[in-house]
């Protein structure tokens, strides 16, 4: 049976359920290596030093490492001397004013990217105090910024946490801030994350790449899985002239919706999911494996250490950066999403720290009948008497007649609905869209949220006056058809294939294709790294010109770094593969 994912009511989906084999946790083999299971494995590798220092990222919990190390060394008979690098942070006060500048005064959401490094947050005097024991069969300093003291010759071992566990550590009172020794909101906790402490960590975690003797997964309780340093910096170049899928990532939203619930496998006790985080470089994580275990290590230290790689010629411009995003917004029975828009480049700079903002597009995978876009406004718009309706939905808690206001376009499969900055927009019910968008991802300016309060029942935040600040009313009537729905154009064809470019906005630095094919397909980066996804068809397979290759499924992300530079896919189902392809253009390089 051929999937043809056009819109299937609630009594099929049943039916097809299984059938899409998509991969929620995508692995990649090891180079000439193998990944270690356990703490006693990692106490046995460690004790062939008498000094070793123990780094690692926000989310760590460094009670348990501690813990196991002392369990396992003991059953060995040896002693271990264990120092925290905490002892040498500034006082908590000290530390909160020293950040205070960055987190945007009482603004719930936003704040702006630390100039900080890591070593501001530790006393000097306090670092240079410490020096090995050597009377212990070994001596480990560890913690967050263990590495600061500099012992050139003694081996780093680096624990680190995907984002997405960090954020259910917060969650679950398991994980503070940077320095910090009392919790606070979640939201303010992911705020101080995102505008500092992921910053300066990630900084820190750049510089201590080349020098990782060991890497070590510490995302479950009880066990650790790890992998040397040589063996993981060999497999992150392999994969840099190869292909790559990150591991995607769900969370329920109030507006979020069944369609992938119901056929990715996912948890059926959760409420829903809104989004699924495809393809975003802060965010998710590589899962290596190696013999039976797997490892996961954040996709930033892919773009750490092969960058040029990846990214070809658009590393002059964005660096370590990723700079396109995939990701899902499921509204299948769920919710509109809210009104909103995104920042102008310049106000994202000024007011963020932002290098470049949050340009979308929407490309529909599936729909409803019924479905729609809200997108661009009225020819008949009035900025202040928008706001003022705006403020007074707010303030009276008044259901806003959108539609007044607001474009809604019917939503149609295959559709790009292109949204630069400044483009009033939302996605309405019964949409499966996959949002294909430059990599900041937070920076939502919501005008009207339908009166909803958040999953954890209370008020979502609003940011109408940030809004009207970025706001763009030239886009209205007839300019929104012309401007901002993508026409599709031909470039070339053949017997069983087509290559079709979807444009997107001069605003946008990326470019979309899609290519249509019975068989197969040979494709060129010409020094730009593809982001791919299957939107119509069950399977393809992807060989590289270095003779890699990988099969992906439906809705299935990946990408093709720059330097691979050229690939095939083949349709490995009947009837036609539809294949998404995006990319940085070429003038938007530098």
């Amino acid at each position: 049976m051929m999937i043809n994912p056009e819109y299937v009511s609630l009594q099929e989906r049943e039916n097809i359920t299984n059938l899409y084999q998509h991969e929620i946790n995508p692995v990649y083999p090891v180079a000439d290596g193998a990944v270690h299971k356990g703490y006693e494995a990692l106490v046995s590798t460690l004790l062939n030093y008498k000094t070793c220092v123990i780094d690692g990222y926000s989310g760590v919990d460094w009670d348990e490492v501690v813990t196991q190390l002392r369990i396992y060394s003991s059953n060995l008979g040896k002693t271990i001397r264990f120092s925290a690098i905490s002892d040498a942070m500034l006082p908590e006060d000290t530390i909160d004013s020293l950040i205070a500048p960055f987190l945007g005064g009482t603004d719930p959401l936003f704040g702006y990217r630390t100039t900080l490094q890591l070593a501001d947050f530790f006393d000097p005097d306090k670092l240079t105090a410490f020096s090995p024991d050597h009377t212990a069969d070994l001596h480990i300093i560890y913690g967050c910024g263990a590495a600061l003291l500099d012992w050139t010759a003694v081996p780093v071992v680096y624990f680190d946490v995907p984002k997405y566990e960090i954020q259910q550590r917060i969650k679950a009172g398991r994980h503070l801030n940077l320095g910090a020794t009392r919790a606070c909101s979640f939201k303010a906790m992911y705020k101080r994350c995102y505008f500092v402490d992921w910053i300066v960590l990630n900084q820190h975690k750049q510089q201590l790449l080349p020098r990782m003797a060991y890497v070590a997964d510490q995302q479950l309780a009880g066990t650790v899985n790890w992998i040397s340093g040589d063996d993981l910096r060999q497999t992150l170049h392999f994969m840099s002239v190869s292909y790559f899928r990150v591991k995607p990532w769900f969370e329920p939203g109030v507006w979020g919706g069944d369609w992938m619930k119901e056929r990715f496998g996912l948890d059926e006790e959760r409420p829903n999911y809104a989004w699924s985080f495809e393809m975003i470089v802060p965010e998710n994580g590589l899962l290596l494996k190696g013999g039976d275990n797997v490892l996961e290590v954040s996709f930033d230290m892919l773009m750490f250490q092969e960058s040029a790689n990846v990214l070809g010629h658009a590393t002059a411009r964005f660096g370590y950066d990723f700079p396109i995003r995939f990701d899902f917004l499921d509204t299948f029975n769920g919710g509109n999403l809210s009104v909103q828009c995104h920042p102008s480049p310049s106000y994202a700079k000024q007011h963020f720290g932002e290098p470049f903002t949050q340009d979308e597009t929407y490309y529909i995978v599936d729909s409803a009948p019924d479905a729609q876009v809200y997108l661009g406004f009225q020819e008949d718009i009035e900025p202040v008497e928008f706001k003022q309706a705006l403020e007074h939905s707010y303030t009276h808690k008044e259901k806003l007649d959108v539609e007044k206001y607001v474009q809604v376009l019917p939503s149609r499969k295959h559709e790009l609905y292109l949204i630069p900055h400044g483009t009033v927009h939302c996605s309405g019910i019964n949409n499966l869209v996959l949002e294909i968008s430059a990599t900041p991802y937070i920076f939502t300016f919501k005008m009207y949220d339908w009166l909803r309060l958040d999953l954890d029942g209370s008020p979502r935040p609003l940011n109408i006056d940030r809004a009207f600040e970025n706001l763009n009313f030239t886009r209205k009537g007839d300019v929104v058809q012309e401007t901002l729905v993508s026409k599709p154009r031909i470039l070339q064809q053949g017997s069983d294939w087509k290559w079709v470019h979807l444009p997107t906005h001069p605003d946008h630095f990326y470019d979309v294709y899609r290519y249509e094919f019975e068989r197969t397909v040979t494709i060129h980066t010409d020094g730009q790294c593809h982001v791919l996804m299957l939107v119509s068809g069950t399977a393809i397979t992807l060989e590289t010109s270095g003779g890699e290759s990988a099969t992906f499924h439906f809705a299935e992300t990946f990408a093709v770094p720059a330097a691979t530079t050229i690939y095939q896919l083949t349709n490995k189902g009947q009837g036609k593969a539809m294949v998404i392809v995006a990319f940085v253009k070429q003038k938007a390089c530098s």
